[in-house]
């Protein structure tokens, strides 16, 4: 298939050769290899100029379709080249040498060509999803399983680049098809697939299309809340609070239970613990909670309750409920209620706090 492929360019090469004639011998390989690059380059600009008008309002596009003019050119050039070596040194010393070189470099390329390629398409599936879907769940959804799915297709494309690239070679095409032929290869794959790497592998694919987690989910693992960063074939990436990142394996993730506070939606309710003195305001913290949940921006509107869950030793445990859109938000709203309550205590109610020698002691 690619030698027919490439049966225009052979013979456009013939032409050009017999165009040269007039050129000394000397140069007229170099001259020859020259206006093939050239025209490489040509051909790589117009249709790189063509696609990026065709999708210029999405400036994703226009940076992934790019990205893959180095090694469409390449690819281009490496054709160019074979088949000028074809034309005019088919005969020559070290011919199967370099057609063997130019050989891998056209597969190397080619392969690169074709992963930016399966980028490009993942950018204009996203782009359309994310105009017809906006930010949100379902958009989260679909950039994790298809982001997984370029990550295998790209997998399989250097697999089979570098099956290519051997085969080439008769030693190794013989060694090659006696494995393939023997009935052992069933027993050798399935013995792979149970070790760690594969396992990886496989519980990736889970995760990402069982929906456990998406890219964005809120998680809480290893007794760490986090942020799903990245979903790999072979590992998950989680941005902590702190800016640390967490890279945890995918079986982690079908073996361990772990919290996600976004499964479903990311709106999520938290609570507020004071421990007061018997004598504490609870109808003034009540109703001074309620009015700084109503002015501030973050509260969602769902939750707002305050109640006594506790009275030991001489202390009362006040707990206030709420919520918020996202735990991010919930977090910001905690604080900011806790720290207004605790102010107007020990400005107005001074003797409602506990003595420190009241509260119990942390192992």
């Amino acid at each position: 298939m690619l030698i027919s492929a490439t049966e225009p360019i052979e013979e456009t090469m013939t032409e050009v050769v017999e165009a040269s004639a007039f050129i000394p011998e000397s140069l007229r390989f170099w001259v020859v290899i020259a206006a093939g690059l050239l025209l490489a380059a040509v051909v790589t600009a117009v249709l790189s100029f063509i696609f990026i008008r065709v999708f210029r309002r999405s400036e994703v596009m226009r940076e992934d379709i790019a990205a893959t003019r180095l090694p469409f050119f390449g690819a281009l050039s490496s054709v160019m080249v074979k088949s000028a070596l074809l034309v005019m040194h088919r005969d020559q010393q070290h011919y199967e040498f370099w057609q063997f070189i130019w050989l891998v470099l056209l597969v190397m390329f080619l392969t690169w060509f074709l992963i930016r390629l399966t980028k490009t398409v993942e950018g204009f599936m996203l782009d359309r999803l994310e105009k017809r879907f906006g930010q949100g769940r379902k958009l989260a959804k679909v950039q994790t399983q298809i982001g997984l799915l370029r990550r295998v297709v790209a997998a399989i494309l250097i697999v089979i680049a570098i099956a290519a690239i051997l085969l080439t070679i008769e030693q190794v095409r013989a060694l090659g098809a006696g494995i393939l032929a023997s009935a052992g290869l069933l027993s050798v794959v399935v013995g792979l697939a149970i070790q760690t790497p594969l396992a990886n592998v496989f519980a990736g694919m889970q995760v990402a299309f069982t929906d456990a987690i998406r890219v964005g989910d809120i998680i809480v693992v290893e007794d760490e809340r986090g942020t799903v960063e990245e979903i790999t074939l072979s590992y998950v990436v989680v941005l902590l609070l702190n800016g640390r990142r967490m890279i945890l394996p995918s079986t982690y993730f079908t073996t361990t239970p772990f919290e996600n506070w976004s499964r479903r939606s990311t709106e999520i309710s938290g609570t507020i613990v004071l421990e007061l003195k018997w004598n504490a305001p609870v109808d003034y913290l009540r109703q001074r909670t309620g009015e700084l949940l109503e002015a501030s921006d973050l509260w969602d509107g769902r939750t707002n309750s305050l109640v006594v869950t506790d009275a030991v030793g001489g202390l009362q445990t006040v707990t206030i409920f709420l919520s918020a859109r996202n735990p991010g938000d919930l977090w910001d709203l905690s604080t900011m209620v806790r720290e207004k309550l605790l102010q107007e205590l020990v400005q107005d109610y001074p003797d409602s706090l506990p003595d420190p020698r009241m509260l119990p002691e942390v192992n």
